[in-house]
């Protein structure tokens, strides 16, 4: 009997609109063919889908996996040249022996120069390919993600993730595509109905920790557990710097049961959305308040959270207002990280315990604090190369477990540590400064570049965690970003402007 062939590819970033930045076709990993294969064992989505297809005895065929880390509107080209890709291994797996399925692993909260839903664009397209139209077709997708009419539309199964941070992502992929064995199984197409709730939450409201997310989970369970027509419930936290229209909070529902027992479903999570919707706003400190409340304290470390340069949330990770900060509050045994590429590259010929004037950071937004101009002392080098600890860290869905934070050194302004990298990587796991020979344990003070994801890392080592507000990109007062192509009522955008 012939085994059955799974169509395999993925694409994965998460669009801030808001910040001028373009994504090219540079800032993109591309992997094809059985180079993908290989991210077997990896942690990532991928990883997860290849793990249930060698059980299910399936032959893949991967296509192409395009990924890259949160920032600005990606440059249309390059989701252009990802969909001619798609179109054409589609074709040719088709005429070549047929297919059995489709496999997706997305973000869902892409926008490029030409399209506010390109991942509709995307199932639309694979759609229209003759012999494509009735293929079971499943995929994973970030709890972060802009759900769609038209993603639900052309899909089988749309799976979310239920954590934030993150620690779930291969498990998701694994449900998705064992709910795509099940449908091969079992000869059954399920559809996805989604539903678009009139609010809007930053991302420091969405740890499903916490309410109101941790209530939408357990809703979102008990509805799937008392309806066995309905395979899963996603719980779509939304990400709140799209200017797109269905940005925000949102719900799917796979289903073979009737149209309108999923309906109920979604007005339930819906209505609770709602009636929780002031708790998704988050309470943040000033900084220097927060800095003075820790400075007559002892022990440590205490973390400083920067959600307004979150680097997963697709900010520069380049501010200077907290390590200004630690330097202003006379801070020792401090540390934190800037992505500055054009500061490593001026320590090139630098050798440990060189002193030099550097300019540091402060130049991937006009928000921020601006660079800090210092006279740092050379510590250390080295190619930013880690592993992740946590095989489930948050920053683990399509990068995988092997990390690259570009050319990367250790600089020290007076008591604080900095680590500078070429490449903007979010603070997600403790490797990444062990990597570098900071021991987090043994600071007073660290500043993280994030809303939620560090948490996993970080809260089980702190004496203490501050979220500060600062100026940036990832603010989150939603109600001073320029929004004009959000639907309208939205919760708290329309509430603040009528």
């Amino acid at each position: 009997m012939r085994k059955k062939r799974i169509l395999l590819a993925a694409i994965f970033h998460e669009t801030h609109t808001f910040v001028e930045h373009t994504t090219t076709f540079d800032d993109f990993s591309i992997m094809r063919g059985d180079d993908i294969l290989r991210r077997r064992g990896d942690g990532s989505t991928i990883s997860g889908f290849l793990e249930v297809a060698e059980a299910e005895d399936w032959d893949v065929v991967p296509i192409a996996d395009y990924a890259a880390v949160a920032s600005g509107t990606v440059d249309h080209a390059v989701f252009d040249q990802f969909c001619g890709e798609m179109e054409a291994g589609l074709k040719k797996a088709l005429a070549d022996g047929g297919l059995d399925g489709i496999w997706l692993s997305l973000h869902g909260a892409m926008v490029t120069t030409q399209s506010v839903d390109p991942e509709g664009d995307l199932l639309a397209l694979i759609r229209a390919v003759p012999g494509a139209e009735a293929l079971p077709l499943f995929a994973v997708f970030d709890l972060h993600a802009t759900m769609t009419a038209k993603m639900a539309a052309h899909a089988n199964g749309l799976v979310g993730y239920r954590e934030n941070p993150h620690i779930d992502s291969r498990d998701s992929a694994m449900r998705s595509a064992r709910m795509l064995a099940r449908s091969l199984r079992e000869g059954v197409l399920p559809r996805v109905l989604a539903r678009n709730a009139p609010v809007i939450w930053a991302p420091p409201g969405t740890g499903t920790a916490d309410r109101p997310m941790r209530d939408l989970e357990q809703e979102a369970r008990r509805l799937e557990a008392q309806n066995p027509d309905i395979w899963e419930a996603s719980v779509v936290a939304g990400y709140a710097f799209s200017d797109v229209p269905h940005a925000g909070v949102a719900f799917s529902v796979i289903t073979t049961g009737p149209e309108q027992d999923a309906a109920l479903a979604l007005d339930a999570l819906e209505q609770l959305a709602v009636e929780l919707r002031a708790l998704g706003q988050p309470e943040e400190w000033d900084l220097d308040a927060a800095l003075s409340e820790i400075s007559g304290k002892s022990g440590g470390p205490f973390v400083i959270v920067e959600p307004a340069d979150n680097i997963g949330g697709g900010a520069p990770g380049d501010d200077t207002a907290v390590l200004r900060g630690f330097l202003r509050h006379g801070f020792t045994n401090a540390a934190v990280i800037i992505a500055d590429a054009a500061a490593v590259a001026a320590l090139a010929d630098a050798k440990p315990g060189d002193r030099r004037r550097l300019s540091i950071g402060g130049k991937g937004s006009p928000l921020g604090a601006g660079p800090l101009d210092a006279d740092v002392a050379f510590i250390s080098r080295s190619d930013g190369a880690f592993t992740l600890e946590d095989r489930n860290s948050h920053m683990v869905a399509s990068r995988g477990v092997h990390i690259r934070m570009g050319a990367s050194a250790v600089v020290r302004i007076e008591g604080v540590t900095v680590l500078l990298t070429s490449l903007k990587t979010s603070p997600n796991d403790l490797g990444q400064l062990r990597s570098q020979g900071i021991v987090p344990e043994k600071l007073f003070a660290i500043g993280v570049k994030a809303a939620v994801a560090h948490q996993r890392a970080y809260d089980p080592i702190a004496a203490g965690s501050y979220t500060v507000r600062t100026p940036g990109p990832c603010t989150s007062a939603l109600t001073t970003l320029p929004y004009r192509r959000l639907r309208q009522p939205v919760f708290p955008i329309s509430h603040q402007r009528t």
